[in-house]
């Protein structure tokens, strides 16, 4: 592991969970979920997401992007989408009692034929094995709210 990366050196896996969805625009639903963060040999983790309905017969969603980690534990994450949007987030990368926490806000540029989403914040909470996420996010018109939130197991190192 590229020794920028240590710091996040314990996040480096494959975790799959179940999550809930909402938003004051939709109905609440529930998802199974795939996340990976992966030691690629260079000093940035490759992210990649994937969701199914609950059922686990139905894509739902799909996004992949790069961790990067600077000084004094700030740290960088682009992802996209194929729905249209890109996010350029920047936040914080703290270990506090045995939980390595990422915070991170984004700035959200999206395609001519994307739904507007116009930021978002994720965080992910790790401690052993389990992994609790959130994601937030401002868009359609609404303020900044919780979109989903999903607690998974690792399954796999990377």
């Amino acid at each position: 592991m590229h020794v920028n990366l240590l710091p996040a050196a314990a996040l480096a896996g494959t975790y799959v969970g179940l999550g809930r969805g909402e938003y004051p625009t939709i109905e609440g639903f529930e998802y199974r979920e795939e996340l990976t963060f992966a030691d690629v040999g260079k000093p940035f983790l490759q992210y990649v997401q994937r969701t199914w309905s609950a059922d686990g017969e139905r894509p739902m969603h799909t996004e992949s992007g790069y961790l990067r980690i600077g000084e004094g534990g700030h740290i960088e994450m682009t992802i996209a989408q194929p729905m249209g949007q890109t996010e350029s987030c920047e936040g914080t990368l703290t270990v506090e009692d045995g939980v390595l926490t990422l915070t991170l806000n984004a700035k959200v540029t999206n395609t001519t034929t994307a739904k507007v989403v116009h930021a978002t914040k994720r965080t992910y909470h790790l401690v052993g094995d389990q992994l609790a996420t959130t994601f937030d996010m401002e868009a359609v018109g609404e303020e900044m709210g919780r979109h989903l939130t999903s607690t998974l197991k690792r399954v796999a190192t990377r």
